[in-house]
């Protein structure tokens, strides 16, 4: 990859772009200001989810862009609250109403389970999948995937499904690289999307990191998403800043050895969210 332009290729054909920006608290103040900033910056593809609260600015930034809607890559997310094959259908319409479009380039289920003791969830998500299936073959979205599922919930869908997910959204940065879960997804030739791919503020502040960063006369967050683009993930970053949002794209100039790779593999855990889709959340300090 050497442009931001530039696209993986999702199982089903599907060009995506391979980078991305993420919009979880970008309209604060109820405004589309920061996501037609984006738009200017050159972003393209816009991430965001009903529990976001910020599809219907997604949508006015794309409408008042003046592009036409083919130059965009949309991707949204049914929430828990939302789940089953009724459900999901007339969440999906929502989400669609929100984004002024007719279609979605990617449409995810957000998490698993509405619950970490929610005991019927591999049913749940399965009728959950016939929904996203049937809009998938009415070609009302052009790929279906998931968010924050690890292995045992993809093999739940793959057991009773006929489509097999193109994507999984995870919590992926360095030191939380859940190693076990993109693996399996690549295995299986589904790509991997990282939400938080900069981690958070101890990430920023790790030795290693600022290490590299200083070599490569780059910012801490530059090595965190070039670290995420050589490992075959997308990132999918958030800013709120114009001078943000244009060096989180400038990633293609330099590059990673494999020493430098092998580092950031094996960096201690660090940054955890505390979103796990199994237990329930842990409270940590950033």
């Amino acid at each position: 990859m050497k442009t931001m332009e530039e696209c993986r290729i999702l199982n089903n054909g599907v060009q995506i772009p391979c980078l991305g920006f993420g919009t979880y608290k970008a309209a604060e103040g109820n405004t589309s200001d920061i996501i037609k900033m984006a738009v200017r910056c050159g972003y393209r593809y816009l991430d965001t989810a009903s529990f976001y609260q910020t599809e219907t600015y997604v949508g006015q930034a794309v409408q008042e862009s003046g592009l036409p809607r083919e130059d965009f890559f949309l991707v949204s997310k049914v929430w828990k609250e939302e789940m089953g094959y009724d459900q999901t259908l007339r969440a999906f319409e929502r989400t669609l109403q929100n984004l002024q479009t007719d279609y979605l380039d990617l449409y995810l289920i957000h998490w698993p389970k509405p619950s970490p003791d929610y005991e019927d969830w591999e049913n749940l998500d399965v009728q959950t999948w016939r929904a996203m299936e049937r809009l998938y073959r009415e070609k009302r979205v052009r790929a279906i995937g998931v968010s924050n599922f690890l292995p045992h919930h993809i093999e739940n869908l793959l057991a009773s499904g006929e489509i097999v997910p193109a994507v999984d959204q995870l919590e992926f940065h360095p030191g939380y690289t859940q190693e076990a879960a993109v693996r399996y997804c690549q295995e299986h030739n589904i790509l991997v999307q990282a939400w938080s791919p900069l981690g958070r503020k101890r990430v920023m502040g790790d030795e290693l990191i600022c290490k590299l960063a200083e070599k490569h006369q780059v910012s801490q967050a530059q090595i965190c998403l070039r670290y995420a683009l050589q490992k075959g993930v997308v990132p999918i970053p958030k800013a709120s800043s114009e001078e943000r949002m244009k060096k989180n794209q400038d990633i293609f100039g330099f590059e990673l050895t494999k020493t430098e790779m092998y580092e950031l593999d094996t960096m201690p855990p660090v940054g955890w969210s505390g979103e796990h889709p199994d237990r329930e959340r842990v409270s940590i300090d950033k």
